[in-house]
């Protein structure tokens, strides 16, 4: 059962354990968006083609399991898959530092990791997104999404926090905090009551089906189309800068790792004020699924 407690969502124990989940595994994660990097290029001396493979890496799985795992969510409860891809990122971040420890540490580890880690965050990002609406409702999603969305503000002190994690630690060692992350982020999942209505038992067809009405439905809409376009381009090209900004920041400003933190936090001042904003420009607006 759903509950609405009065003053919003502050009043909402179960959300207030997811957000506090995530907003820390936020923090983690842009200290790792970090550390990774400046492993390879620090570390292991890695050319800029062999940094810009571990963005790759990172990305693939959102292009390769995206709309599987959207079909794959659909048929079984969102909480248990939440706190799997939780504890499991956790034990393939901690795979870096024990490395790094027994002096195996190598890119091609650095590769598996982002590869495992990124499948995993598809699974999650996919099954959190479905979740919110069984949590707190329908009527509220704008709101709860908007908080959510402060979670971003991780981008603000996660970079910082992670430069200065790889000066006083080095970098294999401030992935182990992004590994914590994770585990903290399945300890609150964990606490949750709410109970989760079980996905209606309907005839399922086979994943190839769905798939193609999904991807019939989504380029059928024009508004679908747009968005998917627009956030296609975004994440491509930022995926470009991301693979060479740091290499040049390293070896040809020779910017600090602490430095380098400050950067990509000033760079996401954006994120905070949209969050903050979100709620209100939708009560001025109106926002199309917030009924």
């Amino acid at each position: 059962m759903i509950r609405r407690p009065r003053g919003g969502l502050w009043g909402h124990r179960d959300f207030l354990r997811l957000w506090a989940g995530e907003s820390i595994s936020q923090v983690g994660s842009q200290i790792s968006l970090i550390a990774l990097p400046l492993m390879a290029i620090l570390e292991l001396e890695a050319s800029a083609f062999e940094v810009s493979l571990l963005t790759a890496f990172n990305f693939l799985p959102f292009l390769l399991f995206a709309l599987p795992a959207g079909v794959w969510v659909d048929r079984l409860p969102r909480r248990p898959i939440l706190m799997l891809a939780d504890v499991a990122r956790a034990f393939a971040l901690a795979s870096i530092p024990v490395a790094a420890v027994l002096d195996w540490l190598s890119i091609w580890q650095l590769y598996a990791v982002g590869f495992v880690v990124g499948a995993l965050t598809v699974a999650f990002d996919v099954a959190y997104q479905s979740y919110l609406p069984a949590l707190i409702g329908r009527r509220q999603l704008v709101e709860g999404n908007s908080k959510l969305e402060l979670s971003r503000s991780a981008e603000i002190d996660g970079p910082g926090l992670g430069g200065l994690l790889v000066s006083a630690l080095t970098a294999p060692y401030a992935v182990a905090v992004d590994a914590v992350s994770f585990l903290v982020s399945a300890l609150f999942l964990k606490r949750i009551r709410t109970v989760e209505r079980a996905p209606e038992r309907v005839e399922r067809r086979s994943v190839r089906t769905e798939l193609v009405e999904g991807l019939g439905y989504m380029f059928g809409d024009p508004r679908w189309r747009a968005f998917a376009g627009y956030v296609s381009s975004i994440n491509f090209f930022s995926a470009i800068v991301l693979a060479v900004l740091i290499v040049y920041a390293v070896r040809s400003l020779e910017l600090s790792a602490a430095e380098i933190g400050v950067v990509f936090a000033i760079s996401n001042l954006g994120s905070l004020v949209a969050a903050l904003s979100a709620v209100r420009i939708s009560r001025r607006i109106g926002a199309s699924d917030a009924r």
